[in-house]
């Protein structure tokens, strides 16, 4: 039985990306299994895809950081340059959230990434598995960044981190770092809007997934077809561009092209391929963990985060990743059957524990107004 006055929760993903809005379907569907109402607030990519995930909960039109990746010298510089128009909107977002706080009665906001949706009214949660970013320029340029997002992140409520505790870690040193922000931390294991299946593997040989800022998704995709087109391997390539309405095609006769997936057929496409190809985003790793699925992993260049996160699962042995510099597709496909990779314990989920401690918070507030 739903309550007659539910916790309102606001929950926003960062505009990088769609892996920060496919993190947050499970967290929407228990917030909404455990009789929440539920705001989303998203643009762009990130708004259709939740919007499809969700057509029933409200969608608020939320502007986006607009980071896009560049070439040459200004592939590691970019966010640096960035940096002023990211404050402003982080000001921007936090002037919106207060309006809205006010307008809405909010509870509680989830904020995946996104520094400016804290509110001191409301417990607000920031979620991220980078608390020690990567930037790629250096020991000292990483630990002032780690400074400046403390800074930050110190302003909600508290942390909820997408990782398992202790040392059998995901995301390794980024969600394990030697000092932690001042708030409370909360490890609440990996996110993921798939299930195993136990449907028969192989039907598919070769899964490519694109996704990631641009312009590094098109020259990946435009790279990978290339090659593809001089092996004879059955492939299905999903683009990651949700929006565009037009059905999967053939680019040749072993190559099928779809633009997007739901969950649901994405879930089935993915138990059903013999080899994954994807890039080393964060949550692309925990839909791999989630399916018990190994991968060839494509670190996107520059991103320092996905060059750390290939590195680390490659030592510890529980996928292969390769860099797209003079990336070879018939080698990769090579060297991942012969690897000999091993896979992390199963850890418990507790999503549902802490989500329900988060709307429990939530009514103890209520109640004592």
């Amino acid at each position: 039985m739903q309550p007659k006055d539910p916790v309102s929760v606001l929950i926003a993903p960062l505009d990088w990306g769609l892996g920060h809005a496919t993190r947050c379907v499970p967290i929407i569907r228990e917030l909404v299994d455990q009789g929440a109402r539920v705001i989303i607030a998203a643009a762009g990519p990130q708004k259709i895809l939740l919007s499809t995930e969700f057509p029933g909960l409200e969608m608020l039109d939320l502007p986006g950081y607009g980071i896009r990746y560049q070439q040459g010298f200004f592939l590691k510089w970019g966010l640096v340059f960035r940096a002023p128009s990211i404050l402003k909107q982080i000001k921007r977002e936090n002037r919106w959230l207060a309006d809205l706080v006010r307008s809405r009665r909010l509870n509680a906001v989830i904020s995946d990434n996104r520094y400016g949706l804290y509110h001191p009214e409301v417990y607000s949660v920031f979620l991220t598995h980078q608390l020690a970013i990567r930037t790629g320029l250096g020991v000292i340029f990483n630990w002032i960044i780690m400074k400046w997002n403390y800074r930050l992140i110190r302003k909600f409520s508290a942390c909820w981190v997408p990782d398992w505790p202790g040392e059998i870690s995901l995301a390794g040193n980024l969600s394990h770092p030697s000092q932690n922000p001042p708030i409370p931390i909360t490890y609440i294991g990996i996110l993921s809007r798939l299930k195993p299946s136990q449907e028969e593997p192989e039907k598919n040989s070769l899964l490519v997934l694109l996704s990631g800022p641009e312009p590094q998704r098109t020259l990946f995709e435009k790279s990978m077809l290339a090659q593809l087109a001089d092996l004879s391997i059955k492939c299905t390539m999903v683009r990651g561009l949700p929006g565009l309405e037009s059905p999967g095609s053939k680019a040749m006769d072993h190559i099928y092209i779809i633009n997007h997936l739901p969950a649901e057929e994405l879930n089935v496409l993915l138990n059903v391929s013999e080899l994954i190809l994807t890039r080393s985003g964060y949550s692309s790793i925990m839909d791999l963990v989630q399916l018990g699925k190994q991968a060839i992993l494509i670190p996107t260049p520059g991103q320092a985060e996905q060059e750390y996160l290939g590195h680390h699962l490659r030592e510890m042995k529980w996928m292969l990743s390769v860099p797209q510099k003079n990336f070879n597709l018939k080698k990769a496909i090579q060297l991942f059957r012969t690897s000999s990779l091993t896979w992390p314990p199963v850890q418990e989920p507790v999503l549902r524990k802490v989500v329900e401690e988060l709307i429990d918070h939530c009514i103890f507030v209520k109640r004592s107004a």
